[in-house]
């Protein structure tokens, strides 16, 4: 029997994680992303015990799963001005212990910036303050995604390698579970090409080599406003942007894509997620007999 895809969409807690979960099965998700408090404030509350439990509820009832936490965007564990690394580090400690009150299978969070250092300054930065965060936690089944960047300005984690590296020194200091979250609009605007049969397989490749596929366990799925090579983060609905629906078919059924999640961080149309899940789904269920490259599935990219 063919495993169907999962496909789902950042949805909003306002009122309560359950509230995400309740939106996600309505608008035909099987997996969904959620914020556990505001993301562009220092400071928030844990998610209510009944709250949660209900969110495990509608979990059961409509197969959610993966469920994916997204980290506040203040959050920048490789700053070098003293306040902004503590208070990091305090909101990071924060995101981590409400992912594993939720039950999250999954922490999204951004490398962060390196402003006023060097880019090698600052990945040491960022591994020292995540293993000091995670000192004597228990992440039970809960795992770390380090996401790509669009590579404006001096964020962190523009290239597949650079995640690599970001990897390897907080291995260096630690045992965090750490996996990475792939964006395809953050892709695209970096400079890899995936609106390409030859570009998605090149991309594909350089993933492989730089992460290990295993270690990629989430996409962001999302076209770009932008043009290739942008470095501007600008996410745009599926098919609507430079990277075009084909392209998305053609990753849907990627041979080491396909089993992947695919949660939706596009604008809305109508006012939800609905048309934008309703255009990945219809993409999942075209023909599978092909791969990316026009290849027999047998291959691989």
């Amino acid at each position: 029997m063919k495993r169907r895809h999962r496909i789902g969409a950042h949805t909003s807690a306002a009122g309560g994680v359950h509230r995400a979960a309740k939106e996600a099965a309505d608008i035909g998700c099987n997996t969904l992303q959620v914020f556990t408090r505001s993301p562009r404030m220092w400071r928030g509350r844990p998610p209510s015990a009944e709250s949660v439990r209900r969110l495990n509820e509608l979990r059961g009832e409509h197969d959610l799963t993966p469920v994916a936490v997204h980290g506040c965007y203040l959050t920048n564990l490789a700053a070098g001005d003293p306040t902004v690394q503590e208070r990091s580090r305090e909101s990071f400690r924060l995101e981590i212990e409400n992912a594993r009150a939720i039950g999250a299978d999954y922490l999204v969070i951004h490398p962060g910036s390196a402003k006023g250092q060097s880019r090698e300054r600052a990945i040491d930065v960022f591994a020292s303050a995540l293993a000091a965060v995670q000192r004597g936690f228990e992440w039970g089944k809960l795992r770390l995604l380090l996401e790509n960047t669009a590579g404006g300005g001096a964020t962190l984690g523009r290239t597949f390698e650079e995640l690599a590296e970001l990897r390897q020194a907080v291995e260096a200091r630690c045992d965090a579970p750490l996996g990475f979250c792939i964006d395809t609009a953050h892709c695209f605007e970096a400079g890899y090409d995936v609106s390409t049969k030859l570009g998605l397989r090149a991309t594909v490749r350089t993933m492989r080599q730089a992460l290990g596929m295993e270690n990629v366990r989430l996409l962001h799925a999302n076209d770009s406003k932008t043009e290739l090579g942008s470095n501007r983060d600008r996410h745009e609905s599926i098919g609507d942007g430079h990277i075009g629906s084909e392209a998305f078919a053609r990753m849907l059924r990627h041979p080491q894509l396909r089993s992947k999640p695919f949660i939706l961080e596009t604008p809305f149309i109508d006012g939800s997620h609905r048309e934008n899940v309703r255009r990945l789904r219809a993409l999942a269920e075209r023909g599978t007999g092909q791969t990316a490259g026009g290849e027999p599935t047998r291959g691989s990219n």
